[in-house]
């Protein structure tokens, strides 16, 4: 008997989706969640506005059926890919399903993992990856048997896989997180981001796996040893550690909400209740009097900036650097910085490379760069040299000095070398406070190099020295500079967050004539 309808059809779509939700069947789920891992679907579900998922490519896979045609399985692909809305603004959001062939792409997976950018370009909205999973196969992505009843081999037409994951970083916000073990290509399109995070308890980064490294390097480690959070912490891959899946997810939701859209859009003004007027008393007492001793600038960020509002990035690379953002009177803006427990400040080339990478992400998207000064200048040594410091030293300074949104500098504190350039961009708003000191070389170094033969005569050089640099430290009081205008104010630490939000109302009608797309050239 023929049939006029399409029901069976339409009832087959619905059992796929079904069958699409149930990942790599409940076996599976339950040995992920037996791991302390959540399932993809979860992962979307706790970072995502409630029920805004809309996925695509849910009929991707493979499907199992009868010899009357009737199906019975469907394994989908590998990756979960859909747009969604976190604080109510769309995203793209995807990543690989680890309960499928531990995360090792499918062909069907593949092929939405790499449409994934291009979808972030084409609607012009933030993209989210939550990674986990292996990156290619040496039986590759046909299965078991190695073998495929297709081509073998990309078509030499075909544009290169990276090209939108590039192309998405000039355009988009970026956030991504290693939720589980990642390696190969998955942490290689993890780390293409602006902002980076991994679960402490379940994520391990790798570019190889222990086996491989075992086999060729004669290396015998764990995943831990080779790509753990302390490991990836220090040498800057990723931006934050997160104790678990359900911090690193409210990371990115509090990264995202920095951004705006895209490179055409402002990032989104925010109500924080906390008054432009506020002065805050222990600002005055903040910085010792003694020069010797080091003080918590993140405690001073937290008394200029918007109550609560201070987000770091990179804490663990380069400490001597602090990078994050912040909100001035509701408005997104960077924070540049220096930490003087850690090298007195000084920037090493680890630090370099911190601050540079974070001014490109502020000035890509044309927040406010806010830079408290604290710096020694560069750090120096035998390991600088050795690690290159000048180099990428120069090249933050050059990032600083071709900035093209609006900048304040306030000279906390120290501001010698060519290092400091690095915390001023072109037009920028000068304040300095009374403890405020700055010159071409730190004044021990100084006094080092100038009066060395004179120390070394004296009677008592250590004595000769103090005297010396006693002395010398007088004259780097800020107000003879204040009086040659070197600064546009010297003021009250106190005033610091209400000028500076008077700094903001002021740049802000400058901001829209900033849109589109930045373009970097050629750095050391």
């Amino acid at each position: 008997m023929s049939r006029d309808n399409w029901d069976k059809e339409i009832a087959e779509i619905h059992q796929r989706r079904e069958m699409a939700k149930q990942h790599g069947g409940e076996e599976a789920v339950a040995r992920h969640h037996a791991k302390g891992r959540m399932t993809l679907r979860e992962r979307i579900d706790t970072l995502i506005d409630p029920g805004s998922f809309k996925e695509t490519g849910m009929g991707a896979g493979g499907a199992e059926k009868d010899e009357n045609g009737n199906l019975t399985g469907f394994t989908p692909s590998n990756f979960i890919l859909g747009f969604a809305q976190v604080d109510e603004r769309p995203i793209i959001i995807g990543g690989e399903d680890f309960t499928i062939g531990g995360g090792s792409p499918t062909v069907a997976g593949l092929r939405k993992s790499v449409y994934t950018e291009e979808l972030a370009c084409q609607y012009k909205v933030p993209l989210v990856r939550l990674h986990e999973g292996g990156g290619g196969s040496v039986l590759g992505a046909a299965g078991k048997k190695g073998r495929s009843a297709g081509p073998v081999g990309a078509s030499v037409a075909e544009q290169p896989r990276f090209k939108s994951v590039g192309e998405a970083m000039a355009m988009v916000p970026v956030a991504s997180a290693a939720m589980g073990p990642v390696a190969g290509l998955p942490a290689a399109r993890l780390v293409a981001s602006h902002f980076v995070t991994m679960s402490r308890d379940t994520a391990q980064i790798l570019i190889a796996g222990p086996a491989v490294v075992k086999r060729a390097l004669g290396f015998d480690l764990t995943k831990e040893e080779l790509g753990g959070a302390d490991v990836h912490a220090a040498n800057g891959v990723v931006d934050a550690v997160a104790a678990n899946e359900a911090e690193a997810l409210e990371q990115i939701r509090t990264f995202l909400g920095y951004m705006p859209q895209n490179v055409w859009e402002l990032a989104p003004i925010v109500d924080t209740g906390d008054p432009a007027d506020r002065a805050d008393d222990k600002l005055a007492t903040i910085v010792p009097r003694n020069r010797r001793k080091a003080f918590d600038m993140r405690k001073l960020v937290d008394h200029v900036v918007d109550r609560g509002s201070f987000f770091e990035m990179g804490r663990k690379f380069g400490p001597g650097q602090i990078t994050g953002l912040a909100r001035m009177n509701g408005q997104s803006v960077g924070i540049l910085s220096n930490d003087g427990r850690f090298y007195a400040g000084a920037m090493t080339s680890e630090g370099a490379q911190k601050v540079r990478r974070f001014i490109e992400i502020c000035d890509t998207f044309h927040l406010p760069m806010i830079s408290l000064i604290d710096e020694p200048g560069f750090m120096i040594g035998p390991e600088a040299e050795s690690g290159g410091a000048i180099r990428y030293g120069t090249s933050a300074v050059l990032a600083a000095a071709t900035y093209s949104a609006p900048w304040a500098s306030v000279l906390v504190r120290k501001n010698y070398g060519v290092a400091a350039a690095a915390h001023y961009g072109p037009d920028g708003y000068v304040l300095a406070w009374p403890s405020a000191e700055m010159g071409a070389l730190p004044l021990e170094g100084g006094v080092a190099v100038a009066f060395g033969r004179e120390i070394a005569a004296a009677e008592n050089p250590e004595a000769r020295r103090k005297e010396l640099e006693d002395e010398l430290a007088a004259r780097l009081s800020p107000f003879p500079r204040s009086e040659s205008y070197a600064f546009h104010e010297l003021i009250d630490p106190r005033e610091t967050r209400p000028m500076l939000c008077d700094w903001i109302k002021l740049v802000q009608p400058v901001l829209p004539q900033l849109l589109g797309p930045r373009h970097f050239g050629i750095r050391p």
